[in-house]
Parts: C-alpha cells; sequence; structure tokens
C-alpha cells in the first residue's frame, strides 16, 4: 500500500442518542426564541439522565418561552413516547436554571463585536457530490436510514438510541471501499442478535452504501450491537449533554476543530455562525475548482467586529496559492459577525433540523452556508 493508501473512519449518532436529545431542546428552544425575537441572545444548555431535563442558560429576550412545552414536543417528535423507555415526553421532570446575558459580554456584542474569543473552521473536499468527506457522509445516512425505518415501522422493534460507524480506505486520496461498518441499534426485548444483524444489514447498511463502494468481503466486516444486546438505552443508559457531539456536528474527524459546539446558541456566538460560514467559503472555492480539498480558519476577540485572523489551507491541491485564495476572501466578503448573520440571513428560527444527522453537507432550503452562489464569483476574482 502507498503513502497516501489509508482507511479513515468516522461516527455518526441517530436523534434518539442522548446527547443528540440535548442538542435538538437547545436548538428548538432557540428557534421558538428567535422566531418571535430575532434580536434575543440565546445560550441554552441542555442535560438529560432517566426521567430528566435540565435546561439552562443565558437568555436575554423580549418574548416568553414555554420551555417544558417545548422540550416535551422535541422528546415526543425524537419518539421517547413510553415510559418504559426511561424516558419519555409525557413524564419526564424538566427543570430550567436560566439568567441573561453577562452585561460584559452583552456591551461588545452590542455594538457588532464577536461575543467571545474563538477559532472556527470550515472545510469541503471533492469526496462525495456534498463537497464532504465521505466516511461522516455515510455515517450520517446510516442512521437516518436507522431512524427511517423504526419510524415507518419497516423494522418495528427498533427504538430511538443508536450510533453507526463507518471505515472508508482510500487509495491515492480518493474513497475506493467500504471497509467496515458498525451499527448499535436500541431495541425491544426479546428480539435475536441474529434477526437485527439480518434485519439491519438488508434495511439499513445495503440500501446506503453505494454499490460501488461495496465487495464481497464486506459482509463479514459489518458488526451489529457489539455486546449482543441494546434494549436499555436513551437517558436511561447514558446521560446526555447539549454539545458533546461536535465531532459528529462537522466533518467526523477529517477536518480540524476550533472546540466550540453549536446547539443552542444564536448567531452573534461566533462558534456558530462563523464556523457555518467557513464551511460557505470551503465549499464555494471547492466547487469553484480553487482547489480539492480546502480548509478555512477565521478567529475572533471578544467585543471585535474585525476578525483577529483567517488562514486558507489547500493541502497542495490549489489551482493557485492559499495566500491568493485569502485574498480573493477578505476582499470579496464581510467577515464581520453582523455580516456573516446578515449574508447568510442567520436571524430565523431554523436551526432545530441541524441539531441531528451534520450541520454540513445536507441541501435543505434553510441551510444557507451550503449555497453554491459564490463560485461564479469566486472564479472570476481569481483569474481562472
Amino acid at each position: 500500500m502507498a503513502s497516501n493508501d489509508f482507511k479513515f473512519t468516522s461516527e455518526s449518532v441517530t436523534e434518539g442518542h442522548p446527547d443528540k436529545i440535548c442538542d435538538q431542546v437547545s436548538d428548538a428552544i432557540l428557534d421558538h426564541i428567535i422566531g418571535e425575537d430575532p434580536a434575543a441572545r440565546v445560550a441554552v444548555e441542555t442535560i438529560v439522565t432517566t426521567g430528566i431535563c435540565l435546561v439552562t442558560g443565558e437568555v436575554t429576550t423580549e418574548t416568553y418561552c414555554p420551555v417544558e412545552e417545548v422540550v416535551r414536543e422535541t422528546v415526543r417528535e425524537i419518539g421517547y413516547t413510553r415510559a418504559k423507555y426511561g424516558f419519555d415526553c409525557d413524564t419526564i421532570g424538566v427543570l430550567t436554571a436560566i439568567h441573561e446575558q453577562s452585561p460584559d459580554i452583552a456591551q461588545g456584542v452590542d455594538t457588532g463585536g464577536a461575543g467571545d474569543q474563538g477559532m472556527m473552521i470550515g472545510y469541503a473536499n471533492n469526496d462525495t457530490p456534498e463537497y464532504m468527506p465521505m466516511p461522516i457522509m455515510l455515517a450520517h445516512k446510516l442512521c437516518r436510514r436507522l431512524a427511517e425505518v423504526r419510524k415507518t415501522g419497516e423494522v418495528g422493534y427498533l427504538r430511538p438510541d443508536g450510533k453507526s460507524q463507518v471505515t472508508v480506505r482510500y487509495e491515492d486520496d480518493r474513497p475506493v471501499e467500504v471497509v467496515k461498518v458498525l451499527l448499535a441499534a436500541q431495541h425491544r426485548a426479546g428480539i435475536s442478535q441474529e434477526q437485527i444483524r439480518a434485519d439491519l444489514i438488508d434495511a439499513v447498511v445495503m440500501p446506503v452504501i453505494p454499490e460501488e463502494l461495496q465487495t464481497d468481503a464486506l459482509a463479514d466486516e459489518i458488526l451489529v450491537n457489539g455486546t449482543g444486546s441494546f434494549v436499555t438505552g436513551g437517558p436511561q443508559a447514558d446521560t446526555g449533554l447539549t454539545g458533546r457531539k461536535i465531532i459528529v456536528d462537522t466533518y467526523g474527524g477529517w477536518a480540524r476543530h476550533g472546540g466550540g459546539c453549536f446547539s443552542g446558541k444564536d448567531p452573534t456566538k461566533v462558534d456558530r455562525s462563523g464556523s457555518y460560514m467557513m464551511r460557505y467559503l470551503a465549499k464555494n472555492v471547492v466547487a469553484a475548482g480553487l482547489a480539492d480539498r480546502c480548509e478555512v480558519h477565521i478567529s475572533y476577540a471578544i467585543g471585535e467586529a474585525e476578525p483577529f485572523s483567517l488562514g486558507v489551507f489547500c493541502f497542495g491541491t490549489g489551482r493557485l496559492s492559499e495566500a491568493e485564495i485569502e485574498r480573493v476572501i477578505v476582499d470579496n466578503f464581510d467577515l464581520t459577525p453582523r455580516g456573516i448573520i446578515e449574508y447568510l440571513d442567520l436571524r430565523r428560527p431554523i436551526y432545530r433540523p441541524t441539531a441531528a444527522y451534520g450541520h454540513f453537507g445536507r441541501e435543505e432550503p434553510d441551510f444557507t452556508w451550503e449555497r453554491l452562489d459564490a463560485v461564479d464569483l469566486l472564479r472570476e476574482k481569481a483569474g481562472l
């Protein structure tokens, strides 16, 4: 195997995973508030465990949010609807501990500055039509399919919690083969391991993994419920917390990460808006043919509007230098927090759908950071 031949693994989780429940609750609360008060400041954290959901954080708004109602409806939509699951929409205790945003932070945000320091990273490559790394896209699709066959009743004994993991082999930096697949799927008691494995291979794995990436050896490399049983799941089995799946939310470990989570944060938080804008720029750079792989880094200082730094990395795949691509970006895009919010139209209730199955690589109408409307501009300004 040559030096640029390798294997890479990414994971995803279903919407019923405890951490993802928390991300969705936090973003559902954000959507309710920002839908009525677009200028609200929201930073909501959620924690779940057996029978309990705690919502905490900082909110400054002119509207009212019925937190308990939003929590219960979100949990209901995810699928925790029976008390025997150890966590259900009707019987959980919902606790709140929310206060206003610190005035020391607010004075910097009010003038258009960043609400905190930090660095944000966006990435794109041409592995897939979505301009995303192949392993994370397949992992997301497996988890979405797990949820689909549960909700439609195609595999009726499944419950909401679940995970996937996919290993892809690359040759000459291109994906050529899926070599391992892992599924963890919560199920009701009394279902044999043999039935679960056969059903999930047939209904989930084979419809998702592209035929050109399947080999005869793959069937022996599919692991389903490695401990042999997954009856107790969700918050009954594992405490969940907002922001604990940041690699699932982004690029599956393929790209670097600034460290900040997205869910529960209004767009004045550059952890969210800055990361969305960097994804937008990286995706358009690759789609415009300026590079095959592009990672864009930005950083901010609290209270300052202009970025602290900007960097472009193309890993030897650029059609022009990284400095030239950076110049094109700086000359043509407003990268202040206020400028990003306006450009991507982020003061809207669009965030709950982002909180499961990844924030990137999805052609959803409200995911403005996935648009390819800067391709012609970038090609023109780059002289291509």
